[in-house]
């Protein structure tokens, strides 16, 4: 389950690499000519399979809510390796987020 967060995580933040780093132009230019995005899909491909093998072992009710920590990890890279700022309502949510998995992690 955590490698699938990870990767979720890679996914996003190679795909707004990519963008933010492309040529100008339409967005399709920008995604034909970026190696990052072309990461970022392959993140995703490989994430595709492992959950799928996570949802064959796991309750759907307990593997989706600990996917919500993909949002928290969003938000932590994208502070750590993109520089965005994020506003202490943000870190609130990302915590509010975390504490609802662990409730439903709890419940089970």
């Amino acid at each position: 389950m955590a490698a699938t967060i990870l990767l979720e995580v890679a996914g996003q933040i190679a795909f707004k690499m990519g963008l933010s780093r492309a040529p100008e132009g339409p967005v399709w230019r920008k995604v034909l000519a970026s190696p990052a995005i072309v990461l970022g899909v392959a993140a995703y491909a490989v994430e595709l399979g492992m959950w799928l093998g996570v949802l064959s072992l796991a309750p759907l009710s307990i593997a989706f809510p600990l996917a919500a920590l993909s949002y928290c990890g969003v938000l932590l890279a994208s502070r750590a390796v993109l520089g965005e700022p994020v506003s202490n309502r943000r870190w609130l949510g990302a915590s509010v987020i975390t504490l609802g998995v662990a409730l439903v992690c709890l419940s089970a």
